[in-house]
């Protein structure tokens, strides 16, 4: 178990395949949550970045929720469609 600096919560940091918990954060009374600093300066996030919200469902309920930096998500996006939609459009 990794104790993180405030010592306010206790993480763990068991990996799962190309998972790992990264930090424990909570949602507040208006829907916001804080990326903690270490997590954005890993991730390269700044101020101003825009984020798309990923969600995987199970049995017709959300089980998944997911963070994709949009710009990186626009890119991956065009590299998995572009061949399918040359095919498509000869």
């Amino acid at each position: 178990m990794a104790e993180s600096k405030n010592k306010k919560e206790t993480v763990s940091s068991c990996d799962v395949g190309c998972c790992k918990i990264e930090a424990m954060v909570s949602v507040d009374a208006r829907g916001q949550i804080v990326l903690p600093k270490e997590v954005r300066k890993k991730a390269g996030i700044s101020a101003g970045d825009k984020l798309a919200v990923v969600s995987w469902e199970r049995d017709g309920e959300v089980c998944c929720i997911s963070l994709q930096k949009a710009d990186d998500f626009g890119e991956m996006v065009k590299e998995r469609l572009g061949p399918v939609m040359k095919d498509i459009l000869k």
